[in-house]
């Protein structure tokens, strides 16, 4: 133990780089509610590599433990159009992936970072203490659980979950035993951590898609075309729904009926004709040919009865396009008008910042971007937002890299303030490089190919047997969520007013999606402040 210099307890909004020196300030300790996850770091300073016991006593019992492990970046950020809140912006290594460790734990020279999470559900109510010790180097943290438990409400969380990268990694078919059995790893990882909802392939995403090009075929939904009819059987759509509820999964948002920025096309759709399985759909299919109509006429009949058949109807979403804008308006009104009239009382949502296609009833639920809600605020029920690589600046919310992780945990204060109901992003587990063009290994590309900040297109790394290794981003926005979830509690407790005077400090600031305070110290005091005025009340 002779070569351990310090040890340091930190809050979970830390990041420690490696040209980081070991922060003046350490962290005391936190409260949490009931059903939650909290977690906080322990930073060990030596002066050569070593292996450890990590020695500590303590009164909450299963702590899960990580070491941070630093992830190449090679295009960390947008630079043409950035904003300045990006504390580093070069190529390098990034403290990112967690990597669990029980018993020993090697130390690098310099700081090296372990990840430690607590799970209130598995203790007592009341104050517990942590006590860890290497060497002659002590540090302490206290935590208190409340006895009473989150609200999430109703809201949804969905983060677009890819089985054919799955299959693209591990090398399995589509449907095997193996596709399956990692497809339940990787939801049941997602659904621990926030998402209640699960893009569903009914036939495969035309999302990140080239022109022209198909990704691998992950339809749930087998077809025969005998005689120009069509005949569906959906025995793997229900294994997929046993799955999903067996992960704790509530609702289904359906796979895009069109190609992805302005419906011009129809997806791939695989069908058997005469006894030969080939695409029948896809890129030669223009969105409003006869044909293609009469298909979703015909698959909407079938598919509508049997989602009511197992009462889902309202636990699902329907999806036309993603992401049109003013100049795809024509042909993603066309494909609109004709799946609101083929799913007539369904939620029918996409992903568009263009608040015209609102306004002239082209959508019924538009999900705009972070940096575009202004006058969707206010104006549309029921409003989810989204991000993606493409909020680069107005200093939103994200989940880069880059980004310090108050910038991914913030929008748990935001979307409190504004009745936000359901958070869409597109990349839970994205292993492709951009458009789908090749597979990347994520320890190595985790920009999909310098096309997108690292950090956009996935949350979660493989794990060699075939379950989900965590990232700090992945857990960070699970306390953005219960953040927004403490203060439904308190806003039953008490009112929303008195909710957004702590957020706000009595007016000191006005939060928006695009302006908040730059500082862990105020995102984590207020969250201290919440959890008091939530034990006052019970």
């Amino acid at each position: 133990m002779a070569n351990i210099k310090e040890i340091k307890i930190l809050s979970s909004l830390e990041k420690i780089y490696d040209s980081d020196k070991m922060p003046t300030v350490g962290y005391k300790g936190f409260s949490m509610l009931k059903n939650e996850k909290k977690s906080f770091q322990l930073a060990i300073e030596a002066d050569d590599d070593c292996k450890v016991d990590l020695i500590y006593e303590s009164t909450v019992k299963n702590l899960r433990m990580y070491k941070v492990e630093h992830i190449k970046s090679d295009f960390p950020m947008w630079k043409k159009g950035a904003d300045d809140y990006y504390r580093f912006s070069k190529s390098g290594y990034y403290p990112d992936l967690l990597l669990p460790f029980d018993g020993k734990v090697n130390v690098e020279k310099g700081i090296t970072v372990l990840w430690i999470e607590v799970d209130a559900a598995q203790n007592d109510a009341g104050k517990h203490k942590i006590d860890f010790t290497l060497g002659e180097k002590k540090a302490s943290i206290e935590i208190e659980i409340i006895n009473v438990e989150l609200d999430f409400k109703d809201f949804v969380y969905t983060c677009w979950f890819h089985t054919d990268c799955l299959m693209s990694y591990y090398k399995f078919d589509a449907f095997s035993d193996e596709y399956w059995r990692v497809a339940e790893n990787f939801l049941k990882t997602a659904r621990e951590y926030g998402m209640n909802c699960v893009l569903t392939p009914i036939f495969t995403p035309p999302l990140d898609t080239q022109k022209g090009k198909d990704r691998p075929t992950v339809q749930l939904i087998d077809i025969t075309v005998k005689d120009g009819a069509y005949y569906f059987n959906f025995d793997k759509l229900t294994q997929w729904i046993e799955m999903a509820h067996r992960c704790g999964i509530e609702y289904f948002e359906l796979a895009h009926f069109y190609t992805q920025w302005g419906a011009k096309h129809a997806p791939k759709i695989m069908a058997t004709v005469d006894g030969t399985y080939k695409k029948i759909f896809g890129w030669k299919t223009r969105a409003n040919s006869r044909k293609y109509k009469h298909f979703l006429t015909s698959l909407s009949a079938e598919l509508k009865k049997y989602l009511e058949e197992r009462n889902l109807r309202n636990k699902v979403f329907i999806h036309v396009s993603d992401e049109p804008n003013a100049a795809m308006l024509r042909s993603y009104k066309k494909a609109s008008m004709h799946i609101h009239s083929l799913f007539e009382g369904y939620k029918i949502v996409d992903a568009l910042s263009d608040y015209s296609f609102y306004k002239k009833k082209i959508v019924s639920n538009p999900i705009p971007a972070t940096d575009h809600t202004d006058k969707f605020i206010g104006n549309v029920d029921n409003l989810w937002v989204y991000y993606c690589s493409a909020q680069k600046n107005h200093n939103v919310a994200n989940r880069f890299f880059c980004n310090d992780s108050i910038r991914t945990r913030v929008i748990g204060y935001q979307m409190f303030k504004f009745d936000i109901k359901g958070f869409l992003q597109w990349g839970y587990n994205f292993y492709y490089k951009r458009l789908s063009r090749g597979l990347v290994n994520p320890y190595e590309v985790t920009d999909a190919g310098k096309e997108f900040p690292s950090g956009d297109s996935f949350i979660v790394y493989p794990a060699e047997d075939g379950t989900a290794h965590h990232s700090l981003r992945l857990k960070v926005f699970y306390d953005a969520l219960q953040d927004m979830a403490a203060l439904n509690t308190l806003e039953k407790l008490t009112d929303k007013r008195t909710c957004l005077s702590i957020i706000e400090e009595k007016g000191k600031h006005n939060l928006t999606f695009k302006e908040y305070p730059h500082s862990d110290e105020w995102l984590l005091t207020t969250r201290e402040t919440v959890n008091a005025a939530i034990k006052e009340k019970i």
